[in-house]
């Protein structure tokens, strides 16, 4: 009886898996395997082999490391501090609160901050400096998107870190482990999963990018995320942005699975 009741309860999910993840994918499996005029090909996986795609690809990534690992360091930092203030969920709160702004919203502020006009060339202009543009430049790009993605990142780090057990910390040090030998040896590797976690919630997303891509960097930048959207939007062709989103979809579960978070060590506060 309760293993039909517990089988029941499952319906739902299976159907929403099934009707919202796996028909989509199919889909766009499907329509991966057609040319502009409909027809079956496989020449959309052949061209995505030549050398234009593939350093589309190689760039995607590279920016998508550089959106990551600028986020993290910035992120490991601020949340190791968050947990030692003592209105630490406040604060956290006022780090997350920006990210539930629209974000089509913060770019359009951050085009008005780097434009040419914009509040950052009249500081500058202070100092006689001669105004710049500073919009369609990677630095441009990778700055607001750190920015954007920074909530997503702390906000793991600090969990891990606010369950770490302080008393291991102290043997530590009690032992004669300096600050650093600490942190290498006891704090990172029990908040890892955090690290993970957050590294999950940029690094992907930052790999498909594309608004923040067209309108902060122009075409300066392009990703796989910008490519789809061209193949879709402005060729049509539906059967390359399909195989773009193929392989994608891949890479993505590849990140998932390298970052993918063992058994708990130990270590927490229970």
């Amino acid at each position: 009886m309760q293993t039909k009741t517990s089988k029941s309860a499952l319906f739902p999910y299976v159907l929403w898996i099934a009707l919202f993840v796996i028909t989509p994918i199919a889909l766009v499996v499907y329509y991966s395997l057609l040319d502009i005029h409909g027809n079956f090909t496989l020449d959309n996986y052949k061209a995505f082999f030549t050398s234009v795609y593939l350093k589309m690809t190689l760039s995607s990534f590279w920016y998508a490391f550089l959106i990551t690992f600028f986020t993290l360091l910035i992120s490991y930092p601020t949340a190791y501090f968050l947990t030692k203030t003592k209105h630490k969920q406040l604060w956290l709160l006022l780090i997350i609160i920006p990210s539930w702004i629209n974000l089509l919203l913060k770019t359009y502020a951050f085009i008005g901050i780097f434009g040419l006009y914009g509040p950052l060339n009249a500081f500058i202009e202070v100092f006689g400096f001669n105004p710049k543009q500073m919009l369609f430049t990677d630095l441009s790009f990778v700055f607001v998107s750190v920015y954007i993605f920074i909530p997503f990142m702390i906000l793991p780090i600090f969990n891990s870190l606010d369950r770490l057990n302080p008393a291991l910390i102290y043997a530590a040090r009690d032992l004669g482990a300096s600050a650093f030998t600490t942190f290498r040896r006891v704090i990172l590797p029990l908040t890892m999963d955090g690290v993970k976690s957050g590294i999950q919630v940029v690094f992907i997303p930052a790999l498909s990018l594309f608004m923040i891509t067209r309108l902060i960097a122009g075409n300066r930048v392009i990703t796989l995320g910008t490519a789809i959207e061209q193949q879709f939007l402005v060729t049509q062709n539906w059967g390359m942005g399909s195989t773009i989103a193929v392989f994608l979809i891949l890479f993505m579960v590849i990140i998932m699975l390298i970052t993918g978070q063992k058994k708990d060590k130990g270590g927490r506060v229970r």
